[in-house]
């Protein structure tokens, strides 16, 4: 899951697909309408590659998160974000962060979090089963016999 070219930009809603350059700007895509425009430096753009949520021990990095919900939610949310009491917002959020920091993780930030999973989940760009493959390799180590008979 290459999360990268996915960017967050201040006072605009919902996510942008970086799809080139421009002079003095980056050309971006939004993925609720699909429209195009520049956002220049002033725009204040966060890619979701180095966002993190912050943790009563280290900060959790979003693309775990996400990966999260995916193994304790499935890809499709049984739950409507927005008719979510901030009491049920933080226990939701904590079954996926359990340790999230309840001073410094805003009930606007748990909203964020989810209603951006439930867009890139709708648009099919995030891919668990790579990391799965990944994981797989990692826990069956090849052993000198196997290496032996090839």
């Amino acid at each position: 899951m290459d999360l990268t070219k996915i960017v967050s930009i201040s006072g605009k809603p919902g996510l942008f697909l970086v799809t080139g350059q421009g002079k003095n700007s980056v050309v971006v895509e939004s993925l609720l309408d699909g429209k195009r425009f520049p956002a220049f430096a002033q725009d204040r753009m966060s890619s979701l590659e180095e966002i993190s949520i912050f943790t009563t021990t280290e900060d959790m990095p979003l693309k775990q998160v996400f990966k999260n919900i995916y193994e304790k939610m499935g890809e499709k949310l049984d739950f409507e974000v927005k008719k979510l009491s901030t009491d049920e917002l933080k226990e939701k959020f904590g079954e996926v962060v359990p340790d999230f920091d309840e001073e410094a993780v805003y009930p606007s930030d748990m909203k964020k979090v989810f209603n951006w999973y439930k867009l890139l989940t709708e648009k099919e760009m995030l891919d668990f089963t790579e990391e799965e493959v990944e994981e797989e390799k990692e826990e069956t180590p090849e052993t000198p016999e196997e290496n032996a008979e090839e």
